[in-house]
């Protein structure tokens, strides 16, 4: 069966039959229609229950076409109507009065052709998840927004609108939120509920409708293509193989819904396996799985096979397609207008003719302006208009300035600002210039300082030089003042005179006073302006002889008359309102009728009620103002168009014009209008005119049409229509060439080559009569107004320049010229042209239901990874819910992607009226762009389809064979030129006078320290405001725990080898107790103690550490005692599960008998806990060896003696902290000045003010602290400064941390600084993990201070590119390169730790330009897990690992980490070249994404660069799909601006999806005690709906 849709293009195929007769074409239409009406003897009835719209409105048939099809029932019988067949206006004025939409774009046909295309998708139905939304962030805030698709909601409003209010449905509303549920529980099991809808006709009757999969129900597919007032929400069962038929279910009228409803299921109330096979209960989840299912389905034919290099990712090209068509029609040749006759009575120039005609008939009518009441305002003779201008001409050149310094000479430019409503005041004013030789530039009027495109329009006038600006009164005094009445500057314009040109302002010229009236010349007559594709605005220049000869060719072409009369609905100011209504008009002493905008506002027939009343011959006008017409026509008696002679429609060349001049004609032909009337023109702001299409004499051919394939077009090539018969574009003619010129075309990029006959191209035209230049651009003028076509054997067409046009097309048989498009709103996709007025037509073509607000649609593209991407933004009517916005989205989507066979990137609705405007109401295209990519267009609704569109990705890398013992002789085991191995200084060959060496055990070198040092102060605690809360000397430190271990044996009860958890603030006390442990022969286990603030998160955790270290007993202050045993804690934890708790506050006065001994140095000595950043709960073993081992090696690297002092800004409870904290100072024997981190959030400049009071060398602390200190001191560094604050002491400040440093924030924190004395190269971090808490630790050495220790080299920075790193291979790149990333050195390796880099999967050793995992061999690893909270299977090697080749021997600990080995050009001390460690990131974090590893931190850099309002950002895998979390700091109303940008970037930055962008609010993202980020924590409660988002966004 032919599809119906395609009625108008069904055509016999040869090139030239291209162009049809409008008769041919009636007949042609008929007689396919005629097959489709049963034809009953006498009458024909319709065959449809729906109205049959408009004239020649297929869709009737289409739906009976398609209902027809087998597995399509029709609609029940109650359904159906009466045919209903009114006469041919009414029909369609009832058509078009239930919405106003953007009727540039309005084709029956095209209509037709959208809803056959959606209804073949209706096949393969697009489950597009729906996005979440904050309840504030609804539209409508009634939850029945979210009616789950299925269920249908009745319109009250729209009931008795355009198509007969039938069909409605009343939607039982729930609670919304339960409704989904069974929504997407039916989604993801693919159980087809029953869905109740109840008509809301008279009849009450019912149809319930299964929701099938391929056998789609026929009724709701009847209510989509019905001009009904509903839309089928997309139906999320469509991909469930569903084989029952659409069952219809009668029921009797008035039965309650209630009963068929199945009940709904609860948040838990059916579990779902996901992807990873893990059962999750929760909605966030089952949307991804069904956003997972959506793009399981082939969407697209494969992609070709990738180039890939062994770094480098490459982009897929795009291969042309062979089968694509080719242009094969002969190389065009230049076609030439007809001679332009010169009579002799036509004027030497423009002022010359008024000057005739003010001096021979100066009553003679020159302008008639009307008010908003369809009256005449007032009528301006040529009379006045001559002697008006050359008073307003003489008052420029003698009333401006001094005599000696006139402001204006002649050949000066200045600009015109008139409102649309004055056009008298304008021509007298443009005349006025003219006279004086002044160069008129006529804008728009500036409405606001900030106007859309008036800053543009400044940069125009500045580099113009204009000076002064004439205006009316009436628009002076409506002009923006300030507060002293002055006309304040706008925005990027130059500082102007306002000159107001009414003549009782003005001066009376003298009587001798003439104006120097030439024949037209060379010299610039005005310029008019353009706005180019980016918002740019350039000027136009026109020469006097131009200008002249630009009003010839018009009044050839129009064969224009003396005293004829014309009504104008044109904007007067530019383009064909100003060449015909005050140029051309001019010269031929015509009477034009001006209609302004705001009368086409309130009365938009008011210009064909002109065109009566005066009988006028010409009316300029648009399609829109056609459209507006036939809107209001309401069986008119008085109408009658006999006069008109010419109908110009200005936007003619658009193809979309077609339709309105059309269906003008239809309604208008009764009333006289004859039809070859209507004359569509091409014109542009660089050619003035390109086309015209003449008023031919009756009875001769007329007009042509083109019918072409949209998929020709997209090739730049011109196919009659063939086989896809839904994806045509109609072409009209615009005439031939203008008289005097000659046009061709050519290659719209690189050499302007002449184009074949059957290839679309840019027009270019060679005549007097165009622009010249763009003003003050000589480049660009070149490029448009100097070009030399050439043949394909590259000699030139023709001596003289073209001009190019702008516009898209061909010239046909006959030489008639055709316009397909603007290269303004050309978008290059995927190597294929698609037009963006093409794209508008087909979204509005979707609109069963009329949900764009007066048809506003933007339509443009954006630049993603090397391959522009439409973007198409809508604004929505403020009545539509979320659903029908969602669901007009995807519907959107298929049609474009059926009519165009292209995908949409992203699809954006923002709320009524407020997309930027341009002057006249239009939308103002580049600045909604440069919204858009700024993130500031604050869309209501957002759909971004990634997925279907990016096709150039790089292909998926594919992992290499596993690498064995025989690749070392093979040579592929190393791609370096050495295995990347490092070492620390030894630790046997330092000789240094260390005496804590002698003792094997802490508790021996404190009971040392007391007898030899007993009042040398090891700590002091500072409290808030910096001075000392508490200090400790080596006597008391010992005595104190002494009395903690007696009070152990005696309360407690303990043996040896018990484990105490010690649940202490970060101070003295902590110390103390641990101490008092290991005289005790207990194990110690600090734990951060619970925040009383925050009970119910944090006690849990204390609880779980304190039940996982199988402690036997809790040692705390009294404080947290209570804390411990209150209410609030009982609500968190069961209280009477706890061990005993002592709190040591108030300690026994007697000391124990003896102090315990170990027997041996491997038993354990404390246990140390932390959560990683996975979330994991691990605690390990450290021996008394170990713990010795390690603070001998950090007294070495840090060369700390009893004389030091070090401050210290670390929580005190794992890691390296706990050991700076607790262990150091007894085996070192230095002071150490304690910061608790939690006091700087009081007191931010607590940490660098005891550095500078106690005049510190070494100091530490963590990524937290420093970015405490960036943000909370960045402004008073100046005060600090008065304030005395000096760190030009610091030699070291070493970042604590278990993560890659950030480099960034070291870099800010010592910039910022430095004006406090704080050396650059002070600042370093250090590197640890759970089997080895300090692996690098980098005290630097700086210059001066070289002679007090031993130097080690500077931190280094190198800069890896990204790409090579996501292959774990390390090539590195200059600062600044693309995809570089820079890393900072982890610090120094520490004394006795050696180091290799190791292949995680195969455990064989790796070269130095490899990624792999660190591995670390050293006497103070820890000796083992001793437990690991929440994955009991651990892998037991990672403290025994060996390599799998090389040195299989050794001992291995596996840091978990990822990272490289480089050795740098610098020496150490001891004269060997120094290996620097670079830490990349977590093995357990890195995300493997296409094959490839991609580090968290690397993409949430990214994501928190685009937009200022994002402070922090987290992302995830969740069955492959990427999640990016964002906070957002600012107003819900940008939450989904954001969503294109994060997408924009991922993309760009590291070729990578995003599935689902999660916006939340600040403080969301959990982060560790360390800084960190708690990634898997945060997946957990998105999996589980707990982070109350503020919008997800589901990519499609």
């Amino acid at each position: 069966r032919a599809p119906l849709s395609t009625l108008q293009t069904a055509l016999p195929t040869s090139p030239l039959s291209l162009y049809i007769t409008q008769k041919g074409y009636e007949k042609k239409r008929s007689k396919l229609i005629g097959a489709f009406f049963p034809q009953t003897p006498g009458k024909t009835e319709l065959p449809s229950p729906f109205f049959f719209n408009a004239t020649g409105n297929m869709k009737a048939f289409i739906l009976n076409l398609i209902l027809s099809v087998p597995g399509m029932d029709p609609p029940t019988g109650q359904e159906r109507r009466a045919p209903v067949t009114p006469s041919s206006s009414s029909r369609y004025h009832r058509r078009r009065s239930s919405g106003s939409r953007d009727e540039r774009y309005r084709s029956d046909v095209h209509t037709e052709a959208v809803q056959a295309a959606l209804a073949k998708n209706k096949e393969r139905k697009m489950a597009v998840p729906m996005p979440s939304k904050r309840r504030s962030l609804v539209v409508q805030t009634s939850m029945d927004a979210y009616t789950p698709p299925g269920t249908r909601r009745s319109d009250g409003g729209r009931g008795g609108g355009g198509g007969g209010g039938g069909g409605g449905g009343t939607c039982f509303s729930r609670e919304g939120s339960i409704s989904m549920e069974r929504w997407i529980n039916r989604a993801i099991h693919g159980t087809s509920s029953t869905t109740t809808t109840t008509s809301s006709t008279a009849s009450s009757s019912s149809s319930s409708t299964r929701s099938g999969g391929s056998g789609a129900a026929g009724g709701r597919l009847a209510d989509v293509l019905a001009q009904h007032n509903h839309s089928a929400p997309p139906d999320v069962t469509g991909y469930t193989n569903n084989t029952a038929d659409g069952i219809q279910v009668e029921r009797a009228p008035g039965a309650g819904t209630a009963a068929q409803r199945p009940t709904p299921k609860y948040g838990n109330a059916e579990l779902m396996e996901t992807g990873d096979g893990v059962p999750v209960s929760s909605r966030v989840s089952a949307k991804i799985q069904q956003l997972v299912n959506t793009l399981k389905r082939p969407k697209r034919p494969p992609l070709r096979e990738f180039f890939v290099d062994d770094f480098e990712e490459l982009l897929e090209v795009q291969q042309p397609d062979p089968n694509q068509p080719k242009a094969e029609g002969a190389q065009m040749v230049a076609t030439r207008g007809e001679q332009l006759g010169v009579v002799t009575n036509w004027p030497p120039s423009l002022e010359a003719a008024l000057q005739r005609w003010g001096t021979i008939s100066p009553k003679a009518p020159c302008l008639t302006t009307m008010d908003t009441n369809s009256k005449p305002l007032y009528v301006l003779t040529y009379g006045k208009l001559w002697s008006r201008s050359v008073k307003v001409a003489f008052n420029l050149l003698h009333k401006l300035g001094t005599k000696q310094e006139p402001l204006v000479r002649p050949g000066d430019r200045v600009a015109l600002v008139f409102p649309n409503n004055d056009p008298a005041a304008f021509m007298t004013a443009f005349y006025g210039c003219l006279l004086a030789e002044v160069v008129p530039v006529p804008i728009e009027v500036p409405l606001s300082r900030k106007d859309a495109g008036s800053q543009q329009i400044g940069f125009l006038l500045g580099s113009c030089g204009v000076t002064v600006a004439l205006t009316s009164d009436a628009c002076h005094k409506g002009l923006p003042k300030s507060p002293t009445g002055e006309i304040p500057q706008f925005k990027g314009w130059p500082k102007v005179l306002w000159f107001v040109t009414e003549s009782k302002h003005l001066s009376k010229p003298p009587r001798d006073w003439f104006p120097h009236i030439k024949d037209a010349n060379q010299d610039t007559a005005y310029i008019e302006y353009k706005t180019c594709k980016d918002g740019s605005v350039l000027g136009v220049t026109v020469m006097r002889i131009s200008l002249l000869t630009h009003c010839q060719t018009l009044t050839q072409s129009c064969a224009y008359t003396e005293a004829e009369t014309i009504v104008n609905v044109l904007d007067f100011k530019k383009d064909v309102g100003l060449w015909h209504a005050v140029l051309t008009s001019v010269m031929n002493m015509m009477h034009v009728i001006s209609i302004p905008y705001a009368l086409m506002k309130v009365n938009p027939l008011s210009w064909i009620q002109k065109v009566c009343q005066h009988k006028a011959k010409v009316a300029c006008v648009k399609s829109r103002d056609m459209h507006w017409a036939l809107v209001a026509h309401r069986e008119q008696r008085d109408v009658n168009l006999s006069s008109l002679r010419m109908l110009v429609v200005a936007d003619g060349s658009n193809p979309w014009s077609i339709s309105s001049c059309d269906a003008f004609l239809n309604v208008f032909q009764t009333k006289g209008l004859k039809p070859e009337v209507i004359c569509p023109c091409a014109s542009s702001p660089e050619a003035l005119t390109v086309a015209l299409r003449r008023p031919v004499e009756e009875g001769s051919t007329p007009p042509g049409r083109g019918v072409l394939s949209m998929q020709g077009l997209s090739h730049g090539v011109i196919r009659v229509d063939s086989e896809e018969k839904l994806s045509v574009l109609t072409l009209q003619d615009v005439g031939a060439v203008m008289p005097g010129g000659t046009m061709c075309v050519v290659k719209p990029e690189g050499v302007p080559q002449l184009c074949k006959t059957d290839e679309i191209g840019e027009l270019c035209v060679c005549t007097v009569a165009t622009g010249t230049s763009y003003y003050g651009l000589a480049g660009m003028t070149k490029n448009t107004f100097e070009v030399f076509p050439v043949t394909n054997s590259g000699a030139p067409v023709s001596e003289f320049p073209f001009t190019r046009t702008g516009l898209l097309g061909f010239i046909g048989p006959g030489g008639l010229i055709f316009v397909a498009g603007k290269m303004d709103g050309l978008m290059v996709v995927g190597g294929r042209q698609h037009n963006a007025d093409d794209i508008v037509a087909t979204a509005l073509a979707v609109e069963p239901m009329k949900f764009v607000y007066r048809g506003r649609i933007a339509v443009f593209s954006i630049t993603v990874l090397h391959d522009e991407r439409i973007v198409v933004v809508a604004e929505q009517r403020p009545d539509s819910t979320e659903e029908d916005s969602f669901q007009w989205m995807s519907r959107v989507l298929q049609a474009i992607d059926g009519i165009h066979q292209v995908g949409v990137y992203c699809l954006a609705l923002v709320p009524s009226n407020t997309l930027p405007k341009t002057p006249l109401g239009g939308i103002h295209l580049s600045e909604t762009k440069q919204l858009f990519l700024e993130g500031a267009l604050h869309p209501c609704n957002v759909l971004m389809c990634p997925h279907t569109c990016v096709t150039n990705l790089p292909k998926p890398r594919q992992k290499q064979p596993e690498i064995g013992p025989a690749s070392v002789m093979v040579g592929n085991l190393v791609s370096g030129k050495r295995i990347a191995q490092a070492s620390g200084r030894d630790l046997g060959q330092i000789e240094d006078n260390d005496q804590a060496r002698k003792f094997l055990f802490l508790s021996e070198v404190l009971q040392w320290r007391a007898q030899t040092t007993p009042d040398h102060v090891l700590y002091t605690l500072l409290n808030s405001r910096g001075t000392i809360a508490s200090s400790l000397t080596c006597v008391q430190l010992h005595k104190r725990a002494e009395k903690i271990a007696g009070m152990l044996a005696e309360r407690g009860h303990l043996q040896d080898g018990d484990h105490v958890a010690l649940v202490y603030p970060p101070g003295i006390d902590l110390i103390v107790a641990f101490y008092g442990c290991l005289y005790a022969g207990c194990v110690p286990i600090t734990v951060r103690p619970p925040h009383p603030q925050n009970i119910a998160t944090t006690l849990p955790t204390v609880k779980m550490i304190v039940e996982v270290s199988r402690s036997v007993c809790v040692m705390t202050t009294q404080l947290i005692f209570k804390l411990l045993k209150s209410k609030e804690a009982s609500a968190a934890v069961d209280v009477r599960t706890w061990p005993p708790v002592l709190d040591t506050d108030d300690l026994p006065k007697k000391k124990p008998p003896l102090l315990y001994k170990p027997s041996n140095p491997d038993t354990l000595a404390y246990l140390d806990f932390s959560v990683s950043t996975t979330g994991m709960l691990a605690g390990v073993k450290m021996s008394h060896t170990a713990t010795s081992a390690f603070c001998r090696s950090i007294k070495l690297q840090c060369e700390l003696y009893p004389s030091r002092e070090v401050a210290i800004c670390l929580d005190p409870y794992c890691g390296l902290g706990f050991v700076l904290w607790c262990l150091c100072s007894v085996y070192s024997g230095h002071q150490s000045i304690l910061i608790p981190p939690s006091e700087l959030e009081v007191n931010p400049s607590l940490w660098l003010s005891a550095v500078s009071q106690y005049k510190v060398r070494d100091t530490f602390c963590s990524y937290s602290v420093m970015e405490l200190c960036t943000k909370g001191l960045g402004l008073q560094t100046d005060s600090l400064k008065a304030r005395g604050l000096d760190l030009s002491r610091v030699r070291t400040c070493v970042v604590v941390a278990e993560e890659r440093p950030r480099t960034a924030l070291t870099q800010s924190f010592s910039k910022l600084f430095k004006d406090l004395g704080l050396h650059p190269r002070a600042v370093s971090t250090s590197f640890g993990c759970r089997v080895n808490l300090a692996i690098c630790l980098q005290p630097h050495r700086l210059g001066k201070l070289a002679d007090q220790g031993t130097s080690g080299p500077d931190p280094t920075t190198v800069y890896v590119d990204m790409r090579a790193l996501r292959h774990d291979r390390v090539r590195l790149v200059e600062r600044g390169s693309p995809h570089s990333l820079p890393l900072m050195e982890s610090g120094k390796i520490l004394p006795g730790v050696r180091i290799i880099i190791a292949n995680p999967e195969t455990k064989g050793p790796m070269g130095e330009s490899h990624l792999g995992e660190v591995w670390v061999h050293s006497g103070h690893n820890a000796s083992g897990y001793f437990t690991v909270y929440g994955d009991e299977a651990l892998q037991s090697d990672h403290f025994n690992s060996r390599l799998s080749f090389g040195d299989t021997q050794t001992v291995w600990a596996r840091t978990g980490y990822l990272g490289f080995l480089r050795r740098t050009e610098l020496t150490d001390a001891s004269g060997e070249r120094h290996d620097a460690l670079y830490v990349v990131g977590a093995l357990e974090e890195a995300m493997e994404l296409r094959g490839m590893r991609y580090h968290p931190i690397d993409i949430e850099t990214s994501v928190i660069r685009t937009h200022k309002s994002i402070t922090e950002c987290a992302v995830f895998t969740w069955t492959n799909l990427l999640v990016v979390v964002v906070e957002l700091d600012g107003s819900e109303h940008e939450a989904l601006d954001l969503v294109p940008l994060v997408t924009n970037v991922v993309l760009e930055e590291h070729y990578l999806i995003v599935g689902v962008v999660v916006v939340v609010d600040i403080g969301v993202i959990p982060i560790n005690s360390r800084g960190e980020k708690q990634r898997m924590h945060l997946r957990d409660g998105f999996l589980a709906d707990q982070l109350d988002p503020i919008y997800v966004a589901y990519n499609m």
